[in-house]
């Protein structure tokens, strides 16, 4: 039916070696794109190698993930600029901060993090945010850049109705939708009554956080319509519906793959 995940590592070695069949499986099920986001400087060439396996069908996107920004940080963000203009991207991603970890390098991660967002303002490419306990430092760092050139996606989006809503004032920003919303206590469904499906991606995040009735399992792309009818019973829309905004909702914000599947 044309679903995008928006978010999906496929490419890290917790599939190895069965890419290419977890890869079919995706589009016989319906799934018309994967969009990876990069990890770190570790992960580019695994990231890079399925999807030029898979032109039109897997989209990279290149960015330093908070937890992987240590003190010393420069080289790293070099190299990952320094790609960004041997290839295309569809985004700048996955950034952010995260504070669940480790809170000793929280300025680190802030400069990292301002860093790519204005790397997006530049290549006018949105970004996939991980946001982890952290949401108003990561909302200080958005303003700080020009947010009415800023878009994007506050991947994995797990926040409470006042975190939401100060999403919402950013309008060129969605929400990420994942596994997390069909776990049995969680508050996601509550929370997104307060929103529209129009502010709404559908992504799996694998291999992580599969959702229900995979919860615990190395999640796996097709596992991405058990978070889409859960998205259905909350908005009381057919699967198709879900489907068809989603994926309107996807290609408006990541026009590079809009371009490519036209």
């Amino acid at each position: 039916m044309g679903l995008i995940d928006t978010h999906n590592h496929i490419y890290l070695d917790d599939f190895d070696p069965e890419q290419d069949t977890l890869i079919a499986a995706a589009r016989e099920s319906g799934i018309e794109a994967l969009l990876l986001p990069n990890v770190d400087t570790t992960t580019i060439e695994r990231m890079l190698d399925v999807c030029e396996r898979y032109p039109r069908y897997a989209y990279p996107m290149m960015g330093l993930h908070p937890t992987s920004v240590q003190a010393d940080y420069g080289k790293d963000l070099r190299t990952v600029e320094t790609w960004l203009g041997k290839k295309t991207f569809c985004g700048i991603g996955e950034i952010g901060i995260d504070l669940y970890w480790d809170k000793s390098h929280l300025k680190e991660q802030k400069e990292v993090f301002e860093e790519q967002l204005r790397w997006s303002v530049d290549l006018d490419l949105p970004v996939a945010i991980h946001v982890r306990d952290a949401y108003m430092e990561v909302f200080d760092s958005i303003y700080k850049v020009k947010t009415e050139r800023l878009r994007g996606v506050f991947h994995c989006f797990n926040g409470n109705v006042e975190e939401l809503e100060e999403i919402k004032k950013l309008t060129h920003f969605r929400i990420g939708i994942n596994g997390v919303v069909t776990f049995k206590n969680s508050k996601l469904p509550d929370v997104l009554r307060h929103t529209s499906i129009h502010n709404l991606v559908l992504e799996t995040d694998a291999p992580y956080l599969a959702p229900v009735p995979y919860r615990g399992r190395r999640n796996e792309p097709v596992y991405i319509w058990k978070t889409a009818e859960r998205v259905a019973e909350i908005y009381g829309l057919s699967l198709r519906g879900v489907v068809e905004i989603t994926k309107n909702n996807a290609l408006e914000l990541f026009k590079i793959v809009n371009k490519s599947l036209e």
